[in-house]
């Protein structure tokens, strides 16, 4: 009995020099964050969610072992947020009622137990909450085909201080045996950029029902289909016609593609707006864990 002890208060002994190896490692981690941001003066940006995404990427493949990968997720979500406030306030704008939680618990999921955050009522507020930097980033419903109230069209505008779609939520998503709950995209005042995983929305301003089979064509001549359409149309305003599209790949705001799709649509439109895009969310596959431990002995062996 003794000696099971005595290999106990050695095990012991060894994990809490493993935790304080890791509490150095976290400790010099923010060390070189603060190095980054003092190299970065004068860029405005503080939240960067494609370098995110990769870095969950990454850390996903190369994981083995018992522990489970979507843990490993939740430590690294509060470890980049918890830098992130290095740059400056961070608080998130949160649509929901006030008795609803669902978009609440995404919003903590993803920007940690102690980011401040508040609830709006109206996806209309969240979305001048964050255009009016009052919130860092806003928290949407995902749009769905019956959606009573369609928030996209509000930004279907090239203002500069138009916030842009830069997430999907869940990014991590809960154990496939649970109820699949809410989904939700996040807003912020940045560009899109480029994770090598990624969808981009459109928004699409037409002065008459160009239909979705002559958006569909325009796309394929850039290379990209979409996988979501919607489409508003205020009855009362007979030339204004707005798709949300989705498509399956990164477009650059800025790039060819954007202007060969206007182009390819016709002198019906009157402008593309790119409206952001998302890394896309870790999938099933991503999260299968390899369980062989270094003590399981090899096949033969």
């Amino acid at each position: 009995m003794a000696n099971d002890q005595d290999k106990l208060q050695a095990l012991r002994q060894e994990i809490d020099i493993i935790d304080d190896s890791i509490h150095d490692l976290i400790m010099e981690r923010t060390r070189v964050v603060e190095r980054v941001r003092n190299a970065k003066r004068g860029d405005n940006i503080k939240i960067r969610p494609a370098r995110e995404a990769k870095i969950l990427y990454r850390l996903m493949e190369r994981h083995a072992g018992a522990f489970p990968k979507r843990e490993l997720g939740r430590i690294w979500r509060e470890l980049i947020v918890a830098t992130l406030r290095f740059e400056g306030p961070f608080s998130v704008a949160v649509s929901g009622s006030d008795d609803g939680s669902e978009y609440w618990d995404l919003a903590r999921s993803q920007y940690g137990s102690f980011t401040p955050m508040t609830r709006h009522v109206s996806a209309r507020s969240v979305v001048e909450a964050v255009r009016d930097q009052v919130a860092t980033v806003g928290i949407l419903p995902l749009p769905r085909p019956d959606d009573e109230e369609r928030w996209w069209p509000l930004m279907v505008s090239e203002a500069p201080d138009m916030p842009r779609i830069i997430a999907r939520l869940p990014f991590i998503p809960a154990d496939s045996k649970k109820k699949i709950g809410p989904e939700a995209l996040v807003i912020c005042s940045v560009r899109q950029e480029e994770s090598g995983r990624d969808h981009s929305f459109l928004g699409i301003n037409a002065e008459e029902d160009v239909g979705f089979g002559a958006i569909d064509k325009a796309l394929s001549q850039v290379g990209v289909s979409a996988v979501f359409n919607q489409l508003w149309h205020d009855p009362n305003r007979p030339a204004a016609w707005i798709y949300l599209v989705e498509v399956d790949d990164f477009l650059d705001s800025d790039g060819p593609g954007m202007r060969h799709l206007k182009d390819g649509l016709g002198p019906h439109i009157k402008s593309v707006v790119h409206l952001g895009g998302y890394a896309m969310p870790l999938n099933k596959a991503d999260l299968e864990t390899d369980t062989l431990s270094d003590s399981t002995p090899e096949q033969g062996s």
